[in-house]
């Protein structure tokens, strides 16, 4: 490696912005900056990540296109597809002892899953950072009751606490829409203490900077001080939480179909009723039916963990730096292994 390859690994971070090129916008966008900004291991964990991250997604959205058949399904146009069929040319996973077709019920219940995450981390996320934000920028009883009850809900068994809310709020079987917001909203109450306890942490340590002090002393509102102050400089570690809950929502949502409080068969594909129904199967040597169903689940939570993990360690100053001057330091003593060899190679 050349000294300039060198002076470019140290320092490219601190090119002026008219050196970067037209290109600068581009690697200043979210996902790609932390992508440029790991290294080695860390950056292989984002990018599998992301990718498993990426299907999921466009399976969910394409799931119209992808799928050859509605999840509820039990014929084509000419004949029925039949129980417990193996892996074929018609049907690529095989089909569940209900006579669906395995494929569809995986790529649909993809879409379920992706619904349910976005509503659930989405309600979670306003409710637990508004209360966070009321409670340490105000304090005083209200927030000894808020951060009583945060923990008394923190401390519950998160999937007990969904199946009791899916019961109260459903019955523990609806349609589609509906068992998607019970779902949704039973996750929900499980992830607003993280996101509260977080929020209201960085709202006390922020309200007592000197730049607040100083919005105070101007006669700023309230309003505007925590919304335009505090609120901004307290929510930096937000994403973190939201790629860690998004994998928690999507076991939460499997643990709650696979006990029989999630989603009608009918209304929608879950993976998790899919696969309790497939508990009996295995036994019979029909892997097919359990095996897809839990791989889906297992690749849609490992890609939101890694991500979620990748983006904890380049949040950490220490790792970020230790990581990047290993770099640095492997280029250095490859280039001096180099210059030593250099004179041996002349004489």
């Amino acid at each position: 490696m050349s000294v300039p390859e060198i002076v470019s690994v140290g320092t490219d971070g601190a090119r002026p912005e008219h050196v970067r090129g037209r290109a600068a916008w581009f690697k200043r966008l979210p996902v790609v900056h932390q992508v440029r900004q790991s290294v080695g291991l860390q950056r292989g964990m984002l990018v599998a990540g992301l990718v498993l991250c990426a299907v999921f997604v466009l399976v969910a959205l394409g799931a119209d296109l992808l799928a050859p058949y509605g999840w509820s399904q039990l014929r084509d146009s000419e004949t029925a597809f039949g129980a417990q069929q193996p892996p074929s040319a018609e049907h690529w996973f095989g089909t569940t002892v209900g006579g669906y077709d395995v494929l569809s019920r995986v790529i649909w219940g993809a879409r379920t899953a992706l619904l349910v995450v976005i509503v659930a981390v989405a309600a979670s996320l306003v409710v637990g950072v508004l209360l966070g934000l009321v409670s340490g920028y105000f304090g005083g009883w209200l927030d000894r009751v808020l951060v009583l009850v945060a923990d008394a809900i923190y401390a519950f068994p998160s999937l007990l606490l969904a199946i009791l809310l899916a019961i109260v709020i459903s019955g523990g079987q609806s349609s589609m829409w509906g068992g998607i917001l019970a779902a949704a909203l039973s996750i929900t109450v499980v992830f607003v203490p993280q996101y509260f306890r977080v929020v209201r942490a960085e709202v006390v340590r922020v309200k007592a900077e000197a730049f607040v002090d100083a919005a105070r002393v101007l006669g700023t509102p309230h309003r505007r001080i925590m919304t335009r102050h505090v609120l901004r400089n307290s929510v930096r570690t937000l994403p973190l939480i939201v790629t860690l809950n998004a994998s928690e929502a999507i076991l939460t949502l499997a643990g709650l179909g696979f006990l029989g409080f999630g989603i009608e068969p009918t209304a929608a594909a879950e993976w998790g009723y899919d696969l309790q129904r497939a508990v009996a199967d295995v036994t019979s040597g029909i892997w097919w039916t359990a095996l897809f169903p839990g791989l889906a689940i297992v690749l849609a939570a490992i890609g939101m963990t890694l991500v979620g993990e990748s983006l904890n360690d380049l949040a950490d100053p220490r790792l970020r730096t230790r990581a990047r001057s290993g770099v640095v330091s492997g280029a250095v003593a490859a280039t001096s292994v180099e210059s030593a060899q250099s004179p041996k190679e002349d004489a």
